[in-house]
């Protein structure tokens, strides 16, 4: 039997960093329900400090989470962590555009708030690496 896979990336700003990567990727945000989590702080399961309002909705503090329209594909989840991304990553995404829309996709996400770190190339294959508005790298190629 096949294992699922979670993408997890840690952050500051899990629910503003889900909302770039949605716009970057063209997912979508899943959505929390208010009445489960009001449940669970009434019940004693958890405490208004592990909540917070994004957007004008009440959510999780700790995470927001991404699903593709289409099947398939991995849920991403940005965690919160109380450390600044110090280093490289170790583990990046890939965004496999084709060399007729890189210079484009490039220019969109910059635009909507990354930072464009290199570009590199080995033998026929060449993409630009990027870095997200906390500083998580990730390619276009």
């Amino acid at each position: 039997m096949a294992t699922d896979v979670q993408i997890v990336v840690d952050c500051a700003d899990p629910h503003g960093l889900a909302d770039w990567w949605a716009e970057a990727l063209g997912w979508q945000v899943e959505p929390q329900d208010e009445s489960v989590i009001r449940g669970a702080v009434a019940a004693g399961a958890a405490t208004e400090e592990e909540t917070s309002t994004h957007r004008g909705a009440l959510v999780w503090r700790s995470g927001a989470a991404l699903r593709s329209p289409d099947p398939g594909r991995p849920r991403v989840l940005f965690q919160l962590v109380p450390e600044a991304k110090t280093v490289k990553n170790r583990v990046h995404l890939d965004l496999h555009v084709g060399e007729d829309r890189r210079e484009p996709e490039v220019a969109r996400l910059v635009a909507a708030g990354a930072t464009e770190l290199h570009r590199a190339s080995q033998g026929p294959f060449s993409w630009v690496t990027l870095a997200d508005p906390e500083g998580n790298e990730f390619c276009v190629a």
